[in-house]
């Protein structure tokens, strides 16, 4: 007689042990990576906080944050205080206490002071390159989603798209070294010796001359871009390839053209997309220290990039600094000591604090548009 209950398996299911052990194993990995970067910013939160936070109101070191970078000077004085004062604030210590005798005095580059120059040198530095690489990563996605047709050059281009985003980011400094700072052709009248070709113009005595912008924001926005831009071009082609198609027909079947269906049509529900690879960039730039070191960066500026400058425009051939390399200059060149940890770890924070806005002012922004946008 048939007996419905031998259907009914008893126990614990076959390969229950094996289910538990690689759901163990899943979960004991992410909770690791979890723990490691928990680790990670409590360690940089901890050590750095100090150098940024103030027990007054507002409760914050505004000078950490407004001050220009200056060579730190420690010591003591005749009744034994030490004394840690940045450049400026030492000379005029020194001029108000003519005579006395300074005793155990050492100086730390680049601890004293601030880091006013690098934050606004990583602010510029990414809003450049972030603009430069959106405007020419989104016209190229543009292309190859909605007018290239598919053809073995077309699939050749993707490729060499992708293999690029492999490229380390050293080769896009030698690279924006080599073309940007030393051989793009600009209009001028007074062309450099080191120039590698002078084109005379008709007008004046202008000419073009291949010497290159030298190194400066300009320079160094246009290789963070060059190293971005696989991303953007990536991202935006397959949030470009997500709309449906319906869209398209819909607006070429009322007599729209193909530009005014992109334009109205596909591009502002692909904005969320565009906006997501915009957010990887922003925070693959910001951290970059090779490509601005060779076309961009310098360890120490005593004026902000558009102080003394009679021509706004001025400010986009000038060098400027940057967090990365000015966390780099203090890691790696100078002897280390708890002085040179305090701006060191201050510098990492705030660099820290600066990606993070950026990254959730980019995703704000995206969620925003994606709940306007709905198909």
């Amino acid at each position: 007689m048939f007996d419905p209950e031998k259907l009914i398996r008893k126990g614990r299911p076959k390969g229950h042990i094996k289910e538990v052990l690689i759901r163990s194993l899943l979960a004991g990995t992410t909770y690791l990576i979890v723990l490691i970067a928990v680790l990670l910013f409590t360690r940089i939160i901890v050590d750095g906080a100090p150098a940024i936070l103030s027990p007054k109101f507002p409760f914050v070191d505004l000078e950490f944050l407004t001050a220009k970078n200056e060579t730190l000077h420690v010591f003591d004085d005749a009744q034994g205080t030490r004394h840690q004062l940045a450049a400026s604030a030492y000379s005029r210590y020194v001029a108000e206490h003519q005579g006395e005798n300074l005793y155990n005095e050492q100086t730390f580059s680049y601890s004293g002071g601030g880091i006013a120059g690098p934050i606004v040198g990583t602010a510029l530095l990414t809003i450049g390159s972030i603009l430069l690489a959106l405007f020419f990563g989104v016209s190229a996605a543009i292309y190859l989603a909605e007018y290239a047709k598919q053809s073995p050059f077309i699939h050749a281009v993707r490729l060499a798209i992708l293999n690029l985003a492999g490229i380390p980011s050293i080769v896009f400094g030698l690279f924006g070294f080599s073309v940007f700072v030393l051989a793009v052709p600009v209009l001028t009248s007074d062309p450099s010796d080191r120039s590698l070709l002078v084109i005379p113009l008709m007008i004046g005595n202008y000419a073009i001359s291949f010497q290159g912008w030298n190194s400066s924001l300009m320079a160094g926005c246009a290789t963070l871009a060059c190293m971005i831009l696989p991303v953007i071009i990536t991202a935006s082609e397959e949030s470009l390839r997500a709309v449906p198609q319906g869209f398209r027909d819909a607006s070429l079947a009322m007599g729209g053209t193909r530009w005014q269906t992109i334009r109205k049509c596909v591009l502002p529900y692909s904005l969320p997309g565009i906006l997501t690879s915009s957010l990887l960039a922003i925070t693959r730039v910001a951290g970059e220290t090779a490509p601005i070191m060779f076309t961009a960066a310098v360890a120490a500026k005593d004026d902000l990039p558009w102080e003394g400058l009679s021509n706004p425009f001025g400010i986009l051939s000038s060098q400027v600094q940057a967090l990365p390399y000015h966390i780099y200059t203090l890691a790696a060149r100078i002897p280390s000591s708890e002085y040179t940890q305090r701006a060191q770890y201050g510098s990492v924070l705030v660099f820290l604090i600066l990606v993070a806005t950026l990254s959730i002012v980019s995703m704000v922004l995206r969620a925003r548009i994606r709940r306007k946008l709905k198909w």
